[in-house]
């Protein structure tokens, strides 16, 4: 059984914010696959194939580690099985990164997910949304609640399309 978990915060207000890039990704691959989210379960919206669980933690970005354990934990799934897809404000806009393990590198998601199962032994597939010009005004907290631009938003469907390529790499 594989884990795949977006990261993001939940309610619209955060819809096409950067820190959501884990949820949205998530959202597409669901939604080309026609599968549809369940109710709430550990604090996240989940659904289940046949040898995958999804998960959208509502614990908020932060937290996102709370959810994980449990799911983990009932499903009985190691770290190496999971797949956490999030955003990185230092990468490039568009810029996928794929790792095995690694440490947070100063991401509360990864950083909550790592504190709370003991290990940075899980993968991760970051996804760039670096905008230089926009994050030296507004600061790196603002930066990451912010929306996508237009500019950035009619990338998206590329993006997204790669992010969905590259998780079924990893899967297979």
């Amino acid at each position: 059984m594989k884990l795949l978990v977006g990261l993001g915060n939940p309610g619209p207000e955060y819809n096409f914010t950067r820190h959501n890039f884990g949820f949205l990704t998530l959202d597409f691959y669901a939604k080309i696959k026609y599968l549809t989210w369940q109710k709430p379960k550990f604090n996240a919206i989940w659904l289940k194939t046949s040898d995958q669980i999804w998960i959208k933690p509502q614990t908020f970005y932060n937290n996102s580690g709370q959810s994980v354990q449990a799911f983990m934990r009932f499903y009985k799934i190691s770290p190496q099985d999971i797949l956490v897809i999030c955003d990185d404000f230092d990468l490039n806009f568009g810029t996928l990164r794929y790792r095995a393990k690694g440490t947070s590198g100063g991401n509360n998601g990864l950083k909550s997910i790592t504190d709370t199962i003991h290990t940075t032994d899980f993968p991760r597939l970051r996804l760039g949304s670096n905008n230089p010009t926009i994050r030296q005004k507004t600061g790196d907290i603002n930066f990451v609640l912010g929306k996508f631009t237009p500019d950035e938003k009619s990338q998206l469907p590329t993006i997204l399309q790669d992010a969905v390529h590259r998780i079924q790499e990893v899967l297979n």
